[in-house]
Formats: C-alpha cells, sequence, structure tokens
C-alpha cells in the first residue's frame, strides 16, 4: 500500500471524520455529505478515506479522491489502512461503510480511545456476543457515541424505539418482521410465473442485494440484525441461538461467487413449491426473522394476508414489537429497509447528532 499522507491538523476541537468503504453506500454517503454541508449544515471536516485498497487524505475534494480511491489498483497491502488510523484523535468520527469483521473489530478500540463511531456494519454488534458488550462497555464512559442505526432498517426508528422502551421500564416480549429489504422485495414480486432466480437477478441489478446474493438468500443478514434488535431489547442473545433455515441449497452454497450466478436455476423449484403451497393456503410467503427470551429463528414463512408482517410493498421493513405496553396489539414500524441511499442518510443523520454535541 502506498503511504497515506498525513492527516490535516485543524483548530483544537475541530472534529475530523473519516470514512471506511467506498461502495455502493460509501459513494452514496460521500454524495449526501456534500449535499448536506452545501446547504450549510455543520459536519465534522472529511479528513481521510479508504478501502481495502488504499487509504487517502481528502479534506479538500472527498469525491475526487473517492473516484480515485475505487480506481485504485488492486493488490495485497502491507496493512490494512484502517489499522494505520493512529492519527484519529479524540473526538473524532469514523464511519464504518464495510462489511469487514476486520473492522468491526476495531469498534471498541476506537470507542476507548474517545472516537466515536458510526456504521453500517453489522459485525460489531450483530456477531459474537463478547465483542456487543465490549462495545457498549467502551462507550459508557460518554466520551464517545456508537451510531448503529443504519446496521438495521437503513435508519427506520427500530433501535431507537426498543431503546426507548426499555429506557421507559418496558419489557420487550417478542420482535418479529421482515427484516431484510432484498428478501421482502423479492417475495413482494415473485409470483410463480417468473422464475424465482430472475427475480434474484433483477433484484442484483438494482443493488438490493450483496454481490453475492446468497449473503441475503442464506437468512445471516436477517441472522445479525435479529442479534442486534435482540441485544438492544436487553436481551443477551448468542449467536448459536438463531436457528436460520437458508433459502440456499448446499449444492449452491458450494460454489464460488461466480460459479454460483451462473447456478441461481437452482432456486426454481424449491421456491416455486412453496409459492403454490402458499397459494393453496390462501396466503403470502414472507421471509421473517423474530426472537423472545427463549431464542430466535429466520426463514420463509406461509402468512394469512392480513397478518401484520403481509402489508408493505418493494424493500419495505415490517416490524412488529411485542412488550407489556403493547401487549393487545403490537407496536408496527414500517418503512424503506434497502438501498444505499437511505442507509448513507442513516449514516449522516448519527454523524450529525455527534456533530451537534459539544
Amino acid at each position: 500500500m502506498s503511504a497515506v499522507a498525513p492527516l490535516p491538523l485543524l483548530a483544537a476541537g475541530e472534529r475530523r471524520l473519516a470514512l471506511l468503504g467506498t461502495g455502493t453506500v460509501g459513494s452514496a454517503f460521500v454524495h449526501r455529505y456534500q449535499a448536506l454541508q452545501a446547504r450549510g449544515l455543520v459536519l465534522p471536516a472529511f479528513a481521510w478515506l479508504a478501502n481495502s485498497r488504499t487509504a487517502r487524505a481528502c479534506a479538500q475534494a472527498p469525491a475526487l479522491e473517492l473516484l480515485q480511491a475505487n480506481l485504485a489498483a488492486r493488490g495485497v497491502p502491507a496493512q490494512q489502512p484502517w489499522a494505520d488510523a493512529e492519527g484519529l484523535q479524540r473526538g473524532d468520527v469514523v464511519v464504518d461503510a464495510t462489511a469487514s469483521d476486520e473492522v468491526a473489530h476495531w469498534h471498541p478500540q476506537w470507542l476507548a480511545r474517545g472516537v466515536h463511531v458510526v456504521t453500517a456494519n453489522k459485525l460489531g454488534q450483530g456477531a459474537q456476543l463478547a465483542r456487543a458488550q465490549a462495545i457498549a462497555d467502551s462507550g459508557q464512559g460518554g466520551a464517545a457515541h456508537y451510531g448503529d442505526s443504519a446496521t438495521v432498517g437503513a435508519g427506520l426508528p427500530l433501535l431507537s424505539s426498543l431503546r426507548a422502551l426499555v429506557a421507559g421500564g418496558d419489557r420487550i416480549h417478542r420482535v418479529e418482521g421482515v427484516l431484510s429489504g432484498s428478501l421482502a422485495w423479492l417475495f413482494h414480486h415473485y409470483d410463480g410465473q417468473r422464475a424465482f432466480s430472475t427475480h434474484v437477478r433483477d433484484a442484483l441489478a438494482a443493488g438490493y442485494t450483496e454481490p453475492d446474493p446468497r449473503v441475503d438468500l442464506s437468512g445471516e443478514d436477517v441472522r445479525r440484525k435479529l442479534l442486534i434488535l435482540a441485544r438492544a431489547s436487553g436481551i443477551a442473545l448468542g449467536a448459536g441461538q438463531v436457528q436460520v433455515d437458508s433459502l440456499v441449497p448446499a449444492a449452491l452454497a458450494a460454489l464460488s461467487p461466480v460459479e454460483a450466478l451462473a447456478a441461481l436455476s437452482q432456486l426454481d423449484a424449491p421456491l416455486q413449491q412453496r409459492w403454490q403451497q402458499a397459494r393453496d393456503q390462501g396466503g403470502c410467503l414472507r421471509f421473517v426473522g423474530g426472537f423472545d427470551h427463549h431464542g430466535a429463528s429466520v426463514g420463509l414463512r406461509i402468512l394469512p394476508l392480513d397478518h401484520p408482517l403481509a402489508g408493505g410493498a418493494q424493500t419495505d421493513n415490517r416490524v412488529a414489537i411485542h412488550s407489556d405496553r403493547y401487549l393487545a396489539q403490537p407496536l408496527l414500524i414500517q418503512g424503506p429497509g434497502a438501498g444505499a441511499d437511505v442507509t448513507a442518510a442513516a449514516l449522516l443523520d448519527d454523524v450529525l447528532a455527534i456533530a451537534r454535541q459539544r
């Protein structure tokens, strides 16, 4: 990796911003940052961005440096760019727009140093329970803020609502929902007439799925979101307590990403059968995740058409919260749950909240 230019020195107390990840979400973040800045909103100075190939100082032209970073030659850097972030100081803001476990490993360390972390990366609080607890412990002193609204629901008020209920003395009994925007889109569109794999390719082209759609179809993304929601609800759920019913056949799961894209037709017959079962029962297919105090499950379910989770449209997430307060009828939260623009907006919301702090 080429040498990284030093982070610009700013006036005492002035926050700087470092962006990790320059893909679709990172790119949308840069464009929205500049749009908000042009409108006069006060934001930390954009000082630095990085991906797995390069790291660049970008105080003057983040959009240009973003382009150069995405054009950087692939290779194996001697050191991951984010590991070279010692120039970050107390009060600076790191925005994690990656899906990297290695970057998530740094979250509690940054927080302990007084560096704010804003993230769309689910692996901080949606993987090992020990790491999630370390993040919580690192932020308890109040010196650094952990902004995670983009990790579930692309900024919908899911985490904030659960935390507010718990802080107000409510007890969460059960949470269930359509938590994957990509799978919501797929099952709102799949009508048994076109092959399911054709819809998957459409969702991939629209940017709704990961570059390898099996990440979405496996239920792993929903599993991580459930863990984040459960832990925000005061339920210390471990990863092994989530039962996942993957849509990906074993033969398809064993292929390389390139081979898997060419073999998506392996999905068609099983999904056609499940769709026919739903039709025969007068219901619809929805990919649902849910948890209570005993465990959690993720998988495809046949729901009655009047079920609280059967509604919505396009990439909508739709979540039902059952608690002491919402015992007879659950609290429903619904809205777009996928897309780079809404995720970037959620990241900027958390950055703005930090910028307003004194």
